[in-house]
């Protein structure tokens, strides 16, 4: 499906006769999203300006709040690219390498894992989730020490030997959240809005509690169906929401952000403001095993090599309640975020059928 929606995007860019003939049908399919119940926000860029925006559903069903192009969203695994972006910072400072072994900075039963194998999904690690949804009392909540510790005491086996094969894995970005911490000495929280939300201007980006959220009165809650097929609140459904009992989690999700600080990120990434060109083009070089082949993923992107405009790197997201997608062109400087909060069955569907609308003449 992601390649498919990628190769779409071909349309949005190159086939559009006019910005003006892109805005109007892309409007016209917009609404008809949010005929079909489509909640969230999408953004187009062409070289950093925006070029269409629109925000369609709602922040809150309960409450009955409609959604704002400002509004702010959980990116879910979308926040891998900047877990990813603090190790490379890490490196560029000396505090560590990418061929390091993790066990130098964690103490994990599972030896041989270096920190590219981490970044690039290719370590066999297994999953964090399904270890603490069986052990874990959900009445609390944990976060990365306690994942380590159950790791270090059932110890389920791995999938595979590190570097053989691609396999997504949400505690490899777990594992590098402690690291940057171990190599850092400092919270990882407050370092990745140190090193790279403020410097960039994304002030409305952070790693934020479930309290915190509550505070911010522009966050666009999540949102599943009931047993009556009305939208409710993500978090009411609380034994079943990992975001609530691993709510402590840091490195794989738990960044939350409006689609304009996503561009602002997006941007970014053709300077050196973070990091090097050097060190930020290993992130978009696909990771190549040990049998030779390649497994395109970089650190914390995907990659598409083959399209017909170019290198292409993107990355998606799932939460209880939301998803989200960031797609850059990179050779084009040209970009497409969406943000979506209440988990439309038809999302890239919606977005699909609004790039072949845009692509007509």
């Amino acid at each position: 499906m992601k390649s498919y929606f990628t190769l779409l995007l071909f349309y949005l860019f190159i086939a559009s006769p006019t910005i003006f003939a892109q805005q109007r049908i892309l409007k016209k399919a917009m609404i008809k999203a949010e005929g079909k119940g489509f909640s969230g926000v999408v953004l187009v860029a062409n070289q950093g300006k925006i070029e269409f925006e629109e925000a369609m559903g709602m922040r809150s069903y309960e409450q009955g709040v409609p959604l704002q192009s400002t509004d702010i969203f959980e990116l879910a695994s979308l926040s891998k690219q900047f877990t990813a972006m603090m190790v490379m910072i890490c490196k560029e400072k000396g505090l560590l390498d990418f061929d390091d072994l993790a066990s130098e900075y964690v103490e994990t039963p599972y030896p041989g894992i270096s920190i590219r194998h981490l970044l690039t999904h290719t370590s066999g690690l297994p999953d964090y989730q399904a270890v603490m949804d069986e052990h874990w009392d959900k009445n609390q909540v944990a976060g990365n020490t306690e994942i380590l510790e159950y790791l270090r005491k059932y110890v389920p086996p791995k999938s595979f030997e590190p570097g053989e094969k691609y396999e997504y894995s949400n505690t490899g970005y777990v594992i590098l959240a402690s690291i940057v911490e171990k190599a850092t000495g400092k919270d990882f929280v407050k370092l990745s809005e140190e090193w790279i939300f403020k410097p960039l201007g994304m002030e409305n980006t952070a790693i934020r509690s479930l309290s915190e959220k509550v505070k911010v009165p522009n966050f666009a809650a999540g949102h599943l169906k009931n047993d009556q097929g009305q939208y409710v609140n993500a978090n009411t459904f609380h034994a079943a929401d990992y975001t609530v009992w691993l709510g402590n989690r840091k490195g794989p999700g738990r960044v939350s952000s409006s689609a304009e600080d996503l561009l602002k990120w997006d941007q970014a990434l053709y300077t050196e403001q973070l990091v090097s060109n050097e060190t930020l083009s290993e992130a978009f070089t696909p990771f190549k095993l040990n049998n030779g082949v390649l497994s395109y993923y970089g650190f914390g992107w995907e990659i598409k090599m083959k399209s017909p405009f170019g290198k292409v790197v993107m990355h998606t997201g799932d939460n209880p309640g939301y998803k989200t997608i960031i797609v850059r062109y990179i050779e084009e400087n040209k970009t497409v975020i969406v943000l979506n909060n209440n988990a439309h069955p038809d999302m890239m569907k919606v977005v699909e059928s609004a790039n072949l609308s845009f692509g007509k003449k």
